[in-house]
């Protein structure tokens, strides 16, 4: 599925994967953007997708942001 200006305009927070999605939602969207948190998870964009390990890494950088215990 690819972003669009409706997808952010529901979110108070953002999250990617790399810096690079940022540059993009940033340079694309600018103002659907505004006032919204834009976080990097830091992850590389290399694994394939539903991969277990991607899975368990998303679930860990995402746990202090989500409240209570994740399935």
């Amino acid at each position: 599925m690819r972003v669009t200006a409706g997808h952010l305009g529901w979110a108070d927070v953002v999250f990617v994967m790399e810096k690079r999605h940022a540059d993009r939602l940033r340079e694309k969207f600018p103002g659907a953007l505004a006032g919204k948190r834009l976080v990097n998870l830091r992850i590389p964009d290399n694994y394939p997708f539903q991969d277990a390990a991607l899975v368990a890494l998303l679930r860990e950088k995402l746990a202090e942001y989500l409240p209570g215990p994740q399935e």
